[in-house]
C-alpha cells in the first residue's frame, strides 16, 4: 500500500551569515495509512521544517516529499490535510463558529455539509457553548481546542498537528488522545510532533526520532 507521507532524501538550506543552515540533512521517512505517528526532537531537530515542506509552505533544497502520492506543494494534495500550528493564531473578532465556517468554505464545502461538521468537529472539542464569543477571549487552551476544530472541519484523510496538547491542561491532553484514538478508529492517519513523551506512548503506534536534521 503507497504510504500516506513519503519523504526522501530531503534536504532544506537557509541562507544566514555565517552560511548555509542545514536544516534537513537527507531525511527519509514513510509514515503508513491508518497510523498514528509521533514526530520527536529536541527544539532545533528539524521537525517543524519537515512539516512545512508537507505543507508546502516552503520548498525543499533537494529531495522529495509527497503526500498520498502528489508532491506535497500541489494544491490537490493538501485538499485532505487537516494541520495544527504549534501556536494557533487567527482573526481575533471572530466567533469560534465563523472561524471554523470560513474554513470549511475555503475547502469549498457546500452550507448543509458545512453546517453539520461544524457541529460535529465543536462537539469532538467541547467548544459547542464558546464557539458563539469572539476568538480574541479565548485563553491559550480554548484556542487549542479551537484551532483543532479547524484542523478537522474538512473531515481530513492525513491530520497533522503541532504539539497539539501544548497550552491544555490534564483533562484537555486527554481530550486530544480520545480524539486521536477516534482519527485511528476511523482510518485516519495522524502525524504529530510533541515533547511529551508521556503523551506520544500512550497515543501513538510508531515513533520517528529526529537530530540535527536527521532520523
Amino acid at each position: 500500500m503507497e504510504p500516506v507521507i513519503e519523504m526522501s532524501d530531503l534536504r532544506v538550506s537557509f541562507a544566514a551569515r555565517s552560511g548555509a543552515v542545514e536544516a534537513l540533512r537527507g531525511l527519509n521517512l514513510k509514515v503508513s495509512r491508518g497510523s498514528v505517528v509521533g514526530f520527536l526532537g529536541p527544539n532545533g531537530a528539524g521537525k517543524t521544517t519537515a512539516i512545512h515542506v508537507l505543507l508546502g509552505f516552503i520548498s525543499p533544497t533537494s529531495g522529495t516529499a509527497r503526500i498520498f502520492g502528489r508532491d506535497s506543494g500541489s494544491s490537490m494534495a493538501r485538499e485532505q490535510i487537516g494541520y495544527l500550528p504549534e501556536h494557533p493564531t487567527t482573526y481575533g473578532f471572530l466567533t469560534g463558529r465563523e472561524l471554523l465556517t470560513m474554513a470549511g468554505r475555503l475547502f469549498r464545502m457546500d452550507r448543509s455539509r458545512l453546517g453539520a461538521a461544524t457541529e460535529r468537529v465543536l462537539a469532538m472539542v467541547d467548544m459547542t457553548v464558546p464557539a458563539n464569543r469572539r476568538i480574541a477571549t479565548y485563553s491559550r487552551g480554548m484556542m487549542q481546542r479551537i484551532g483543532l476544530a479547524q484542523a478537522l472541519i474538512n473531515d481530513p484523510a492525513l491530520v497533522i498537528l503541532d504539539e497539539p496538547t501544548g497550552g491544555l491542561d490534564p483533562i484537555g491532553r486527554a481530550d486530544v488522545r480520545k480524539i486521536i484514538a477516534d482519527l485511528r478508529a476511523a482510518g485516519k492517519t495522524v502525524f504529530f510532533s510533541s515533547h511529551e513523551l508521556s503523551e506520544v506512548e500512550l497515543a501513538c503506534d510508531h515513533v520517528a526520532i529526529m537530530a540535527r536534521g536527521a532520523l
